[in-house]
């Protein structure tokens, strides 16, 4: 059962649908109208089998749930792109969950609740993710349709800087801009909007995350870790974006893709953290991939190392800075077993070609 049945539905029918819904109705009626076989418009035999699902019952919730399951495209088009009812919506996504056609008209349906939207966006389609993703309103409002995004591994790179310019963390302009830039908040800004974010009772802590340079003591450490672990996505991507390098620290390796995107681009993001980042194997590729494919941070040799040799930087990524190293690294890559296998081998071929073998 969804998280929508359980709560206390109201849903209005014909006189003719209340028939086989009521609960004084003859179990023979609604047996019948379990199995599908009533002359109804589509979203009211939906919406009937959606409350015989939820039928004392068992027999007829079987059948009822295997009646909504398959209704033909005929009657079930109208019923995921007219006007029904959410939790009968909701109920519908569950059941059609691997059916890509059907779980898009869904999506598309402006009748569609959040936290089915949230649902929609944990499933493996692209087209789904595309579409979710495109609701700025929706996003702004529900956490955990962004939460659900950031976590599916079909949310790409293109997604993730949308979300991002929707929430504020990336300038529009800049948002495909592989040399993006953003505003830098002064540190009263800074602490202004992290107070917003933290609550007044982390008023010291702000103070401390506003600023860079400034090493905080391991008491506050430890507070932000636990303020972290009970932040909702949004306060972290703007934490993320805000903070001071101890909370993109913490941040640039969570779960969360958009959280962890939101880290990497931070205004504040320092050259020897980066440096320090394109080294780090505890880091997910799509971070690794925003690194690489900025030309101010891979103008840094060290950089281009770090990716060469990072196993979870993206293979052709990792070539590509291969093909920039100098020889004695090259010569110590070919040789080392902490590196991928092909790279290894590729180092050697390089090797070879400049005639260093």
């Amino acid at each position: 059962m969804t998280a929508a049945q359980k709560k206390k539905i109201r849903l209005t029918v014909s006189a003719e649908a209340e028939r086989y819904v009521r609960r004084d109705a003859p179990i023979k009626a609604r047996k019948m109208a379990a199995s599908g076989a009533m002359p109804l418009p589509p979203i009211e035999l939906a919406t009937v089998l959606f409350v015989l699902m939820n039928d004392a019952d068992p027999d007829i919730k079987k059948t009822a749930r295997e009646s909504l399951q398959n209704l033909p495209d005929s009657i079930c088009d109208p019923v995921l792109t007219g006007a029904t009812h959410p939790a009968v919506l909701g109920t519908m996504a569950h059941l059609y969950k691997d059916q890509e056609s059907r779980i898009e008209k869904i999506a598309l349906n402006a009748a569609t609740d959040d936290p089915t939207m949230a649902f929609l966006a944990t499933l493996p389609s692209k087209r789904v993710i595309e579409i979710v993703s495109n609701n700025q309103e929706r996003l702004m409002r529900a956490p955990a349709i962004v939460d659900a995004l950031g976590d599916n591994a079909l949310t790409g790179r293109a997604t993730i800087e949308r979300i991002l310019t929707f929430l504020g963390v990336i300038d529009a302009a800049n948002a495909d801009d592989e040399n993006f830039e953003q505003k830098e908040l002064s540190e009263a800004e800074a602490e202004a909007a992290l107070l917003a974010v933290l609550g007044p009772d982390a008023k010291e802590l702000a103070k401390q995350l506003s600023k860079e340079g400034s090493e905080m003591s391991e008491e506050l450490k430890g507070s932000l870790s636990v303020l972290i672990a009970k932040m909702s996505v949004f306060h972290k991507i703007k934490l993320a974006s805000m903070g001071n390098k101890e909370a993109r620290g913490i941040l640039i390796r969570d779960k969360n893709k958009i959280v962890a995107a939101a880290a990497i681009r931070s205004p504040k993001i320092t050259d020897n953290e980066v440096e320090g980042f394109s080294k780090s194997r505890q880091l997910s590729d799509d971070v690794l991939r925003i690194i690489s494919m900025n030309r101010e941070w891979t103008k840094m040799y060290a950089v281009r190392y770090g990716l060469a040799t990072n196993p979870k930087c993206p293979l052709p990524s990792a070539m590509k800075f291969l093909q920039l190293l100098q020889e004695k690294d090259l010569r110590q890559i070919s040789k080392s077993k902490e590196v991928p296998g092909p790279i290894a081998g590729q180092a050697k071929r390089i090797l070879a070609q400049r005639g260093k073998d």
